[in-house]
């Protein structure tokens, strides 16, 4: 029997009688898997056939709510529901005594994301952290659900920016039940948990306040500030673009979150053109695994036996190397395992650059390497970018201008990667 906390039950049972609900708090607190239920409650009493679930990727929607870590609406209306597949796309279709609905998964982080719903009538949609869904996604939803008898929608997010867009063109736009999550409000977690990260958040007056009061606040001091996704995130490399290698970087835990990254270096122009050549590092695709439930074992086998495999397909090349954090001995051998041989990803630790040693010279690298172009991430639909925009905004430095050990999977990997590159192809130093 599952034990919901009050919040949770409030949310769960509360009419709806609001055009939105509106779920800001901190990450954990329980939010998504109580408006998991309250979406499959409105499921059963609406009278609308299609509805939609989106998030930054397609994978993360389907993720979060069809599965939610077994209790998304798969294991909710198991035994009356399958995933189907029809010209408006994939979907969860659930047979109720009153008629079928449909549920739709789609991203909704790119700026053509809408044109995936064009056309579509929907009775509800539920917007997975909507503060980094696009925002002509975002208004098209709510356009699409204009001739819905039932009228209705859900979003969650993490607290963002006090300026975020989302605040002012759709909180404050919209009809919205506002509730407020934080830690205390996730019945799951233990009071000793509780301490744990109230201790490691009070570390950072930026993490305290946004990931334990959960208020919304501007990061002070992100460290890369200079990338902007609309400029370094990619839809395909470039036709003029000569690839020289491919290789994978890495990041991971035993109970951390991983992030392993596809890369293809090379350089833009003709092969024997004399002058410089202009270098271009591109990050394919990610793996990434939040949380410390998943076996090393039954990470590599993942990384290995899919992740790998499609990238090798998707762009016509095999790794030359995959280099992996050092201290993350056990992931390096579970992969060794498989048949793939790891290197200890090159981490920093005996880089000096001017006043700068160690970690902060590999961030420098990284943040030039951003602002002088060579750095960029292709999307892709499986392996997206989400990870690494969330991580962008919101690693930063203390009030001591030292790193701040958090929101740096991504960035870590990215910094493996680059470390590589630049030292690979003369650019060290630039």
């Amino acid at each position: 029997m599952i034990e919901w906390g009050a919040k949770q039950r409030d949310l769960i049972m509360a009419p709806f009688d609001h055009v939105l609900d509106w779920n800001e708090g901190t990450p954990r607190s329980g939010k998504t898997t109580a408006g998991t239920m309250r979406f499959a409650r409105h499921l059963i009493r609406s009278r609308d056939a299609n509805h939609l679930v989106t998030a930054y990727s397609a994978e993360q929607a389907y993720r979060l709510i069809m599965e939610g870590d077994g209790m998304g609406l798969l294991h909710i209306f198991a035994g009356s529901c399958r995933v189907s597949h029809d010209d408006s796309g994939a979907h969860l279709l659930v047979k109720l005594p009153d008629g079928e609905r449909k549920v739709y998964w789609k991203g909704g982080g790119k700026a053509d994301s809408h044109k995936a719903i064009t056309g579509m009538s929907l009775g509800s949609v539920y917007f997975c952290e909507i503060n980094l869904l696009h925002e002509t996604m975002v208004q098209e939803c709510l356009r699409r659900t204009y001739a819905a008898r039932d009228r209705w929608h859900i979003a969650d997010l993490n607290p963002p920016a006090p300026a975020d867009p989302c605040i002012k063109n759709v909180l404050q736009v919209q009809d919205c039940r506002f509730l407020h999550w934080t830690c205390q409000d996730n019945p799951v977690l233990t009071p000793q948990r509780l301490h744990e990260i109230e201790t490691a958040c009070r570390k950072s007056p930026f993490l305290y306040k946004r990931d334990w009061l959960g208020e919304r606040t501007i990061p002070e001091g992100v460290i890369y500030w200079m990338f902007d996704p609309g400029k370094h995130i990619v839809d395909r490399i470039p036709d003029e673009f000569n690839a020289v290698e491919a290789f994978v970087a890495g990041d991971g835990g035993t109970t951390d979150a991983t992030s392993i990254g596809f890369y293809i270096a090379g350089y833009l122009g003709e092969r024997y053109a004399p002058g410089p050549k202009e270098y271009r590092l591109y990050r394919c695709g990610n793996w990434r695994y939040d949380g410390g439930q998943m076996a090393m074992s039954d990470q590599a086998r993942q990384i290995v036996g899919d992740f790998l495999p499609y990238m090798r397909q998707k762009f016509r090349m095999r790794e030359n190397a995959v280099y992996i954090d050092p201290a993350c001995k056990a992931l390096r051998l579970e992969i060794e395992k498989l048949g793939v041989m790891t290197n200890g990803a090159d981490n920093n630790g005996h880089d000096v650059r001017g006043a700068s040693k160690g970690l902060k010279v590999g961030i420098e690298m990284l943040q030039s390497g951003i602002s002088d172009g060579r750095f960029y991430l292709v999307e892709d639909e499986r392996f997206g970018t989400e990870a690494f925009v969330k991580e962008a905004g919101l690693y930063c430095v203390n009030e001591r201008g030292e790193p701040v050990d958090a929101y740096n999977h991504s960035m870590d990997e990215a910094r493996y990667a680059y470390n590589h590159f630049a030292k690979a192809y003369g650019l060290w130093g630039l």
